[in-house]
């Protein structure tokens, strides 16, 4: 656990959020893996730069 960033998506969340928009649950567990680690470092380093 890192205080003050963030390490993760709730999983289930993201797969409902694919099926509510009409995404295959097989095509979310590929590409969320991916998105979900550049979404990561983005919103960690807006956080670093918005601390100071």
């Amino acid at each position: 656990m890192l205080p003050g960033a963030v390490i993760g998506w709730d999983m289930s969340a993201a797969l409902a959020l694919g099926d509510a928009l009409g995404i295959p649950p097989l095509a979310m567990a590929e590409l969320l893996p991916v998105v979900e680690a550049v979404m990561m470092a983005k919103l960690n380093e807006k956080m670093d730069h918005s601390n100071g």
